[in-house]
């Protein structure tokens, strides 16, 4: 039995759904196993770019089963309209299995959502408004809706009541809202329903089974370490586990099966939210960075924004490495940095005037400043290139740099956005 993890090391938005796209091809189960659609798995193929949020990464091939855990946030809307897209835009209907035990974003989650950053202002988190942080707050408060619960009309409007109870209480007084019409909910969860039951059935015993079997499996993560909201820098978090640790949890799996952990990393630095960034880069750097950054620059899959964009930060990765378990590595986007002459590093942070290697809490976090070693760049276009030992030594000589720095072995190096441009040492 062997269960791979594909896995960010950083913030989020490194590529870790092309990697799962390119390991997809081996394993028969893929498994999305925690978060929703608030963050997107950008993907190139023979059929055209795609941004999924909902789906997992193993739908375009015909023989994957592409699994929801119940670790997932899951937003019904999104899951249509994603697979409507796909089989329009000609893609072959996937094969899917939602988990009866995962539970559904209400529209409400994505209202009080949205509400609450306007009520922030500038003390907001960076939420996609996507019903993420809400829905992750009803399920741990124990009045959450389980995608089980929706054909029993009964039980669903009696937990829908004692969920509004209070949700309009805040509508009404705290927001200046209209209150949720439970009966307009109904109707709209009963289409809802009606189009998520050939999906379903029990995950659990579905991938057991397949583990029995000796069968391959991939479970991927969203979002990247430091958004976990445990290990990250909390508040500016996800709201779910971004760790490997918590796809046995998440995907119903054993955790000794989890064999390998392959964390994906840039090789340089991005970020879509709030929150320290220590290597960031400002002004005309930042906006050429972003510019050349992936197929269509640095911005986000869900929400369109800009994406901060920095050096490659070393401290941070490291960390990310760590607590991912990481046992190798994947090295996106190495091919952007072939515009410049020289390519820096952030090897330690400054604070307070002494140098640190380690991660830091977010407080400390806010006034550090990079430490950077510089190497040189190899200046031209890589993404022709499929071999490690054809690549420019420059460009060799950064992978290997990163590689020490970090402390896992990097075996899988991007150089373009396509399944094809991959190098696999």
């Amino acid at each position: 039995m062997t269960i791979t993890a594909i896995v960010g090391a950083n913030w989020g938005d490194e590529g870790k759904g092309k990697l799962t796209d390119v390991l997809a091809v081996h394993s028969p189960y893929v498994v999305r196993y925690q978060g929703g659609s608030n963050a997107g798995h950008t993907i190139i193929n023979d059929y055209g770019k795609f941004s999924l949020h909902m789906l997992p990464s193993g739908v375009f091939y015909p023989g994957t089963t592409n699994v929801i855990g119940p670790g997932v946030a899951l937003n019904i809307r999104k899951f249509q309209q994603e697979l409507h897209d796909l089989m329009e835009r000609g893609v072959p209907a996937p094969k899917i299995c939602v988990s009866d035990r995962t539970q559904v974003v209400m529209p409400y989650h994505i209202q009080f959502d949205e509400l609450e950053e306007l009520r922030l202002g500038d003390g907001k988190f960076g939420s996609t408004k996507q019903g993420i942080a809400p829905f992750y707050a009803d399920k741990y408060a124990k009045i959450g809706i389980q995608v089980s619960e929706l054909w029993d009309e009964e039980l669903l409007r009696g937990k829908l009541r004692r969920a509004l109870a209070s949700k309009n209480v805040l509508l009404t007084h705290l927001y200046n809202q209209a209150p949720v019409d439970i009966d307009h909910l109904m109707e709209e969860l009963k289409e809802q329903a009606a189009f998520l039951k050939p999906y379903v059935c029990n995950t659990t015993v579905l991938l057991q089974q397949a583990l029995a079997k000796g069968e391959t499996i991939l479970v991927e993560g969203q979002l990247g370490a430091l958004r976990d909201p445990d290990h990250g820098i909390y508040p500016y978090t996800t709201s779910s586990s971004t760790l490997a640790g918590y796809a046995a949890v998440g995907a119903g799996v054993p955790p000794y099966a989890i064999q390998k952990v392959l964390a994906v990393t840039k090789a340089y630095s991005s970020s879509v939210g709030e929150g320290p960034f220590v290597s960031e880069l400002q002004g005309e750097a930042a906006q050429e960075l972003r510019k050349r950054g992936g197929d269509a620059g640095e911005y986000g899959a869900t929400t369109g924004r800009p994406r901060r964009v920095g050096w490659f930060d070393a401290v941070a990765t490291k960390y990310g490495c760590r607590i991912q378990g990481a046992t190798e590595v994947a090295l996106t986007n190495l091919d952007v940095l072939g515009y410049l002459d020289e390519i820096p590093v952030c090897t330690t942070y400054r604070i307070d005037g002494a140098l640190s290697s380690d991660f830091l809490s977010t407080e400390q976090l806010q006034r550090a400043e990079p430490v950077y070693e510089t190497l040189q760049g190899w200046q031209c276009d890589i993404s022709h290139i499929r071999s490690f030992e054809e690549l420019p030594t420059a460009a060799q000589n950064y992978v290997l740099y990163i590689e020490k720095l970090i402390g896992v072995p990097i075996k899988w190096v991007s150089v373009g956005p396509k399944r094809e441009q991959t190098i696999e040492r």
